[in-house]
Formats: C-alpha cells, sequence, structure tokens
C-alpha cells in the first residue's frame, strides 16, 4: 500500500515503486520531517524521530526538521501558516487531532488534522501518493470551525525538507519576454533562495519549479528531488539553508500584499505541491513528471493535431476571403487545425481598439464566421480561434460601459499596458459576461480549439464592490475565478480544446494544465532560440503540452536566416504548429513542408507520447540533441541540431539511450542494423557539418 501508519509511534510514510517518504509526530506533538528517498522500511526510521540537542541561544525546534512550520513561538524559518485572529493575537499553536487514509479515491490520501490550542481553525495536510510516477501530491486545507472570521497571511501548501547531502544545488529556470524557460543552477548556502511572481500570472521571468541535488548530478544519473507548483497567479518558492545545515523548500501563493479572509464554516484549500524523487539524473525526474502529467493532469490524453495559426501572416488585417486562401494552402500541407488568431472582432483593426467587444466584424466577415468554418471543414481541418477576454481596451463598447469593471483605485490613475486594463474576473457581472460571449461563440459555431491569450500582468489593484479590509484578496481570487470560468467552459463544450498564453509563456504550471491541453511557450519563434526555450520547458512539462511554430526565414525576432528542414526539426520537438505567411512561399517551399508534416505525423506518438531523453554530451560542442523512445523501446526518433562547426571538425559520435541492448535497430537512411548495446555505448556518427545543421533519424527494431 502506498501509505503506511504506526499508529502508536505517530510514524507516517507515504511509498511509492521508487521512493520513500518519513514523517511522524515527536514527543512534543511537532510534526518532524525523517526521511526522502530510495525505498526504505518505514519502521526502520523511528530513530529518527525526537527532538535534538540545543543551546540555550539556539530553539530546539531549528535543530529539527518540521514538516509544515506553523509560524509563533520560537521557530523563524520561512514559515507555511501565518494567521492573524480576530483579537489580535498573530500565531498558530497545533495540537495534532487525528488522521485519515482514503483509499477510494482513485488514489491513496492521508490527511493529518491540526487545531489550534485556543481558536476554533482546523488545519488539514493531505499527502497523496502517485506510487507509479514516484510522485507525491501535496496540499493544506483550511476549516473555520468559529463564528468569527480568521485572517490567513501566509498560506504555503508544502514545505519539502531535503536530506543531507555534500553540497545543494539547485536548478530552476528564469526567462524574460521571448526568452522564457532558461536553465539556471547554483550552489545553495545559509540564506534563501527565492522564485516568485508578483505579477498576477505564473510569469515567464520565473516557473514555479525546483530540482535540488548534490552538484553531482547529470542528465542520465544522480539523485534529484525535485518539485511543481500547481498555481497561476502569484507564487513564491524558497529555498532556505540553516545555520545547521538544513534545507528545505517551502512553495505556494505569495504573501506578498494578499490576504484572505476565513469566514465562520468556510474552507480553503491551497494549491497542490508536487514532488518527487528520481535516482535516475535529471533526464529521469522529467520523464517521471511527464508521465504523471499525462496520465493524472491533463484534461485529454488526445494527441495534438498539427495547427495553422494565420497571426504572422495577416496580423490584424484579417478578412474572410483571404483566410480562406491561407486555408486552402495550409490544408495542402496536410494541416489539421486552422486557426484566426486576433482582429476577427470589434473595431479590432490594431491593438489599440476593440477587446472586449466580441462581436464578429462584419466588414470582415460580411456573412459572419460561418463561411470561413465551413470552407475550413470543407477543407479537412478543424477550426480554432484566438480570444483574450481577461482584458479589455479602454477603446470599446465594453469599457464605455462599465468602467468600473477593470482593477483601479479610485484615487489614481489606470495604468495603460499595451493599450489594455485588466477586468476584474472575480465579479459576479463580469464572470457571467465572459462565459455569455464564449458561450455564444463555442454553441453558435463549429469551433474545436481556443486560444485563451493574456497579455496583462496587474496593476492598481484594486477591487470595486469588494470589502476594503479585503481587497488583497485580489491576487487569489482571480485565478480562482478564471479555474471555474475554464472548468464551466469544459463542462459545457467538452470537446473543445484550449491552449494556455499569456504574453508568451506567461501562465504554464501545473494549475492551469488541469484545465489546458497544451501551451504557447513564447513568442518567440526564432527555431535556434526556441531550443533553448524547449529545453528549459522540458524539465518540467512534456513535450506533448508545447506549441512550436514553423515561422519565415529571416525571422522576425532576429533576421536569422535558418532552412525549412531546420525550422521544421525544431518545431517538431513538440507540437508542430505554422505560423508563416504561406503567401510567400513557392509551390517548392510548399511541397517540401507538406513531406515534414507528413513526417511529423509519422512520429507524433514518439514525440508526444514516448519518453524523451536530452543527449547532452555533445553539447559543450554546440549540439543539441533529444531522443523520443516508445513504450515498448522498439522504436525512437532522433532530433540534432549543430550551432556552428569550426574549421570542420568532425564531431565525436553521439550516444542514444533508452534502448535495448541486446536488441537490432535499422536506423532510416543509413545501411545495416546496430545493436542497442552499440548504439548506446559507441555511439552514432552525425553528419551535420557548418552553422544551423539538423537531421531527424527514425530509429526501429529490425
Amino acid at each position: 500500500m502506498a501509505i503506511w501508519v504506526d499508529e502508536l509511534n505517530r510514524l507516517f510514510a507515504l511509498q511509492t515503486n521508487g521512493s520513500s517518504y518519513v514523517f511522524g509526530l515527536n514527543e512534543k506533538g511537532r510534526l518532524q520531517h525523517l526521511y526522502w528517498g530510495a525505498p526504505i522500511d518505514p519502521s526502520e526510521a523511528l530513530p529518527l524521530l525526537g527532538t535534538r540537542g540545543h543551546s540555550s541561544f539556539d530553539a530546539e525546534i531549528e535543530r529539527e526538521a518540521e514538516e509544515y512550520s506553523f509560524w509563533g513561538g520560537v521557530g523563524y524559518v520561512e514559515p507555511s501558516l501565518k494567521v492573524t485572529w480576530p483579537d489580535g493575537v498573530r500565531d498558530f499553536c497545533p495540537q495534532y487531532t487525528g488522521y485519515l487514509v482514503d483509499r477510494q479515491s482513485g488514489k491513496e490520501t492521508l490527511t493529518l488534522t491540526f487545531r489550534d490550542e485556543v481558536y476554533p481553525l482546523e488545519v488539514r495536510l493531505s499527502y497523496a501518493a502517485i506510487t507509479e510516477h514516484d510522485v507525491l501530491e501535496r496540499t493544506v486545507s483550511f476549516v473555520n470551525l468559529g463564528d468569527a472570521p480568521v485572517l490567513l497571511e501566509t498560506i504555503q501548501s508544502a514545505a519539502w525538507t531535503m536530506p543531507v547531502l555534500r553540497d545543494y544545488r539547485f536548478t530552476h529556470v528564469t526567462g524574460k519576454w521571448a526568452g522564457e524557460f532558461q536553465l539556471r543552477r547554483t550552489f545553495l548556502s545559509e540564506g534563501k533562495k527565492v522564485l516568485e511572481s508578483r505579477r498576477g500570472f505564473t510569469d515567464g521571468h520565473a516557473n514555479p519549479w525546483f530540482a535540488v541535488e548534490d552538484g553531482t548530478a547529470t542528465e542520465e544519473r544522480g539523485d534529484v528531488w525535485f518539485g511543481a507548483l500547481a498555481w497561476s497567479g502569484n507564487w513564491k518558492i524558497v529555498a532556505e539553508q540553516t545555520a545547521f545545515g538544513h534545507v528545505r523548500v517551502t512553495g505556494g501563493i505569495h504573501d506578498f500584499d494578499s490576504t484572505w479572509q476565513l469566514g465562520p464554516g468556510e474552507s480553503f484549500e491551497a494549491p497542490a505541491f508536487i514532488g518527487g524523487y528520481s535516482t535516475a539524473g535529471f533526464g529521469g525526474m522529467s520523464r517521471q513528471l511527464h508521465r504523471y502529467q499525462h496520465d493524472d493532469v491533463l484534461p485529454s490524453r488526445e494527441p495534438r493535431k498539427v495547427l495553422y495559426n494565420s497571426w504572422e501572416a495577416t496580423y490584424f488585417d484579417v478578412n474572410a476571403q483571404d483566410q480562406m486562401a491561407l486555408a486552402e494552402r495550409a490544408a495542402k500541407l496536410g494541416v489539421e487545425l486552422f486557426v484566426v488568431d486576433d482582429g476577427w472582432f470589434g473595431a479590432r483593426n490594431h491593438d489599440r481598439a476593440g477587446l472586449g467587444d466580441w462581436v464578429v466584424n462584419r466588414e470582415k466577415f460580411p456573412n459572419g464566421l460561418g463561411e470561413l468554418i465551413e470552407r475550413v471543414h470543407e477543407l479537412g481541418m478543424e477550426f480554432g480561434i484566438w480570444v483574450e477576454p481577461e482584458a479589455v481596451n479602454p477603446d470599446s463598447d465594453l469599457y464605455r460601459s462599465h468602467p468600473d469593471w477593470v482593477y483601479h483605485f479610485p484615487t489614481r490613475g489606470r495604468t495603460e499596458l499595451r493599450n489594455q486594463l485588466l477586468l476584474n474576473i472575480s465579479k459576479p457581472e463580469v464572470k457571467s459576461y465572459i462565459l455569455e460571449f464564449m458561450t455564444d461563440l463555442l454553441s453558435q459555431h463549429q469551433i474545436k480549439f481556443i486560444k485563451w491569450d493574456m497579455n496583462r500582468t496587474v496593476t492598481e489593484p484594486g477591487m470595486k464592490d469588494h470589502p476594503l479590509n479585503r481587497q488583497k484578496e485580489i491576487w487569489i481570487r482571480h485565478v480562482q475565478s478564471l479555474y471555474e470560468i475554464w472548468a464551466e467552459l469544459r463542462r459545457r463544450f467538452p470537446h473543445v480544446e484550449f491552449e494556455t498564453c499569456a504574453g508568451g509563456g506567461s501562465r504554464i504550471d501545473l494549475g492551469i494544465f488541469r484545465y489546458a491541453d497544451q501551451a504557447w511557450p513564447s513568442d518567440n519563434t526564432d527555431a535556434f532560440d526556441r531550443l533553448s526555450i524547449q529545453e528549459g520547458f522540458s524539465y518540467v512539462y512534456a513535450p506533448k503540452m508545447m506549441t512550436c511554430w514553423v515561422t519565415e526565414s529571416p525571422t522576425g525576432m532576429n533576421r536569422r536566416v535558418l532552412s525549412l528542414p531546420y525550422r521544421f526539426h525544431s518545431a517538431m520537438m513538440g507540437t508542430l504548429g505554422i505560423g508563416a505567411n504561406l503567401n510567400h512561399w513557392s509551390d517548392a517551399e510548399l511541397e517540401e513542408a507538406a513531406g515534414f508534416v507528413r513526417q511529423y505525423k509519422a512520429i507524433r506518438p514518439l514525440v508526444q507520447f514516448g519518453d524523451q531523453y536530452r543527449l547532452d554530451s555533445l553539447g559543450h560542442l554546440g549540439v543539441t540533441a533529444v531522443q523520443y523512445v516508445d513504450e515498448s523501446r522498439g522504436e525512437s526518433v532522433l532530433l540534432a541540431f549543430l550551432h556552428s562547426q569550426r574549421l570542420g571538425d568532425r564531431l565525436p559520435r553521439l550516444r542514444l539511450q533508452g534502448l535495448i541492448p541486446d536488441k537490432s535497430y535499422a536506423i532510416e537512411g543509413l545501411p545495416g542494423t546496430r545493436s542497442g548495446r552499440s548504439l548506446m555505448q559507441i555511439g552514432l556518427e552525425l553528419p551535420l557539418r557548418g552553422d544551423f545543421d539538423s537531421l531527424l533519424y527514425r530509429i526501429r527494431e529490425a
């Protein structure tokens, strides 16, 4: 069983196929973390339970590893929970009241319950073990059992205690617009390393994921501990090393400018914080997360379609005839989903007007959208469309009718970003407006796909008509309302697929992926720049969840010239999309592109559902190589890219992974067969030459 309990000694454990996680209540009633790592008999961790020696200048609690830190008393580490009671007291004194094991919900869940020793607040710490993926899901909920409101000031989902290691190397991703998901590694010392978003959404400057190891782990080997937070608003992850050598990673909703008033009889649940342990390095960590996402997170297991998006072909100059002409060319490539981007509605001829007026522009579409949709279907494709429901242009009928629907402070100006203001979607009338126009759009048209954009950070975070003493709830309420809207739309339209987009990759996390089928990781579509963006993305999220476009050369971002094969190979590393102006492509280019689309469809099951291996042995020589292997390990595909080459030097051989040593494999386009052992130990010569060269090899069991 995944849940193990020793009631006599008040010891608890979660057991997965490849890990054990053990904690317990010591003699003073504190919940103490004991062990996280390779499988053990949990009872053998019992000697670890107990208070530690200390000097009169150090609190004993600082020498222990608290499983969840209730702020108060002599605790000075990053708190997991901080509350203010109605009488002004500002701490929580926990008393353990019991546990419950639930084996009826499809996965085993352990819940420990605590109450304050004086005040009527119950805290429930919940743990679920996903045994087959070696992943734990942790969350915490709060129940007000009294008759007065309680103020929650810090709401963290979990604190992960790292084992004692030689060193603590911390891996995360950072970035900016057009450069998201850049990998960073740093060694921790005493103090705190903080990752966060204060912008109102997940944010492209950081992503709520971390990994910790001893500084020696590689892609292929080494123990790695990791975690990812399922929250699409302001969040905070704090890696803290104490003077006593403890390292804990605490994460949850950001406490910056944020509180939550819990009324009598009300409850509040923090977002899930997923954690795991891998013995197979960073590659093993990623494959665990990818499988978990396929099986336990994503709303659909369907393969993602090859799409065409007309944005870069037309920008705001959208009209029925031009879109139908593009659709005809897209169909010739083998595209399965045709998506119309911004500019189809209201007075939306540029980004300064019309946002919020979700009615079809009859000048651009005299016969409505139906004419275009019918033609797209005749061409054998599904139809998709772009929306940005959370924002509004001041120059719009919606804003002129409802200027107080946006976040604002009454005595301050309303900052415009991208000529936009942000709607307070927690207001019932705003939420109803969005649901109503989206329901009309999806019920009146045969639309298969929604690209939901959000290009506006939160400024002037005031909520008109919300109680003055609860204004700091804005950051949580926006995300809750967003989830409720998406959940309701998916309930009403289960056949519609959703893509999350926010100024590029600023709303990508395990929370939004409960509702979104795929994500737009960056507005940067340069095929070379995308390699590092896609690499960082793949550390956390499965390739199927990442939309990748083939666009023009030279690229609009940096005027880099790249070949059509290179651009397609780069975009084949996730869900393939095409965003170029097909009117500029010659017949020869269209024919060549159609061949790449056919090739992608053939390898799609491997890329979207197979095990991914990042082959980093030649990374120092400018080679990016990624391999995808099916479950039986009988079929694989290799994509490799060379940045540049000096003096025509030959590259060392690239060693593959994930194959069966004693099986023979044939490589499409190369003579003979090779054993899996040979391909993994001796490797494969890559015929990459010059600058920005690429290849794709299909590998099958002979």
